[in-house]
């Protein structure tokens, strides 16, 4: 590794991707200075208790949701500068202009500036109150803190995706009548098939929670204190809290000005290495290949954040290394917890197992042909342990025995000779 304590790695964006790389490219040896930039001033924090714990919990949940400590940063002489943003990179120059115009040089340079949460364009929105999204401790504190002024009684959630099922369930908990509006046919329309969308949808009308599918949001009202939700089917939704949960947009303007390659996210290699050589990119920003799947793939996931940081360190301290991880993620909806392990987008036959006398306990199961794609676990982390290890292994399933409730979980029972 040609290195020096000369070099300077900058890196843009100060969350689990960010954050990780920093720490791991000190692991990985880097002498140099490391310098993590964050438009937000809160320390860096763990992003999904949020829509969780986090906003259900009292302000103490703050400081045990840190990323990393302050000392911890000191330790590894690695300079965490906050409430500062990005404003350009000048590639040939190998400098980026600041929110307060100074320039700051880079040897180096890592992208991690994420997403943030789509604006939709509905009449009345900027007129509306009480109207919240959801991505960062601030989102979090301010619905909170409404909630604690009094006069929130109900909530009318729109998006049906995992962040609005997680914020109505937590709110719920804090004694809110909550009622999610979903554009599509059903919840989770985009992320998964209709058995799991039936499993939450009955999970949270159990729970109270109203779920009306097949709603377009097209304006909102607001006289006295109190919104008035219009779809284009004519229904009318009064409520005093709305929150947005409709999807996200890519944080690649800045990679873009700069002529950095884009392609549904900031284009990576197999090293999380950018279009230019000196530049890097991880996390939620990204678009990059997944050699298991052998597909293009953007996620947005703290274990691929965490994953491409761990890539990007290695490779800038001029280490083999790859992306060649199976994509996993987590929802908790009440006592339910929700573990998801690979892509089933290629899948064309599904085994649903719910497991005999097991309340709420089941999995689901990927196949293309022969080849495990993916599991769905619900209360089942033998299913999410055992599927990890088949698909990753490649490994052939008797579906027969798969289907057979009164057989146990084990590779003994799952794996063809």
């Amino acid at each position: 590794m040609t290195n020096s304590s000369t070099q300077i790695c900058v890196v843009i964006g100060a969350s689990h991707a960010g954050v990780n790389f920093a720490f791991s490219l000190r692991k990985e040896g880097w002498e140099g200075s490391i310098i993590l930039f964050d438009k937000q001033t809160a320390i860096p924090y763990h992003r999904p208790p949020l829509s969780k714990t986090y906003l259900t919990s009292g302000d103490d949940a703050k400081d045990k949701n840190v990323l990393k400590s302050h000392e911890s940063y000191t330790k590894e002489n690695i300079t965490l500068q906050l409430g500062v943003s990005v404003k350009t990179i000048h590639r040939e120059a190998k400098k980026i202009t600041l929110s307060d115009g100074t320039l700051q040089q880079y040897d180096k340079l890592v992208i991690a500036t994420g997403a943030r949460p789509l604006i939709p364009d509905i009449k009345g929105i900027n007129n509306a109150i009480n109207i919240f999204t959801l991505r960062t401790i601030k989102d979090s504190e301010a619905i909170r803190n409404a909630i604690k002024k009094g006069g929130i009684k109900s909530a009318l959630i729109i998006g049906g995706g995992y962040i609005g099922l997680e914020i109505a369930a937590s709110l719920k908990k804090m004694d809110i009548s909550v009622t999610v509006l979903e554009r599509e046919n059903r919840i989770l329309d985009r992320v998964t098939t209709q058995n799991l969308s039936t499993f939450f949808k009955d999970l949270h009308t159990n729970n109270g929670v109203v779920i009306d599918t097949k709603k377009n949001v097209i304006s909102i009202e607001t006289h006295d204190n109190v919104n008035t939700v219009i779809c284009d089917d004519g229904t009318r939704y009064n409520s005093d809290m709305i929150v947005l949960g409709v999807g996200i947009r890519v944080n690649t303007e800045l990679a873009q000005e700069a002529g950095i390659a884009i392609e549904n996210g900031i284009k990576v290699s197999a090293a999380s290495q950018t279009s230019d050589k000196a530049i890097y990119a991880i996390g939620d920003c990204t678009y990059h290949h997944n050699p298991h799947y052998n597909r293009f793939v953007r996620l947005e996931s703290v274990q691929n954040a965490i994953d491409q940081a761990k890539v990007a360190a290695a490779s800038i301290c001029g280490k083999m290394a790859i992306y060649d991880a199976i994509p996993w993620f987590w929802s908790d909806q009440y006592d339910v917890k929700l573990q998801i392990v690979g892509l089933f987008s290629n899948y064309n036959e599904v085994i649903v197992r719910k497991e005999t006398g097991e309340n709420k306990k089941l999995s689901i199961w990927y196949f293309n042909d022969k080849e495990l794609l993916a599991v769905e676990a619900v209360n089942n982390a033998k299913a999410y342990v055992l599927g990890t290890k088949f698909i990753k292994g490649r490994k052939e399933i008797n579906k027969t025995n798969l289907r057979d409730v009164s057989l146990t979980l084990s590779p003994s029972n799952l794996l063809l000779p």
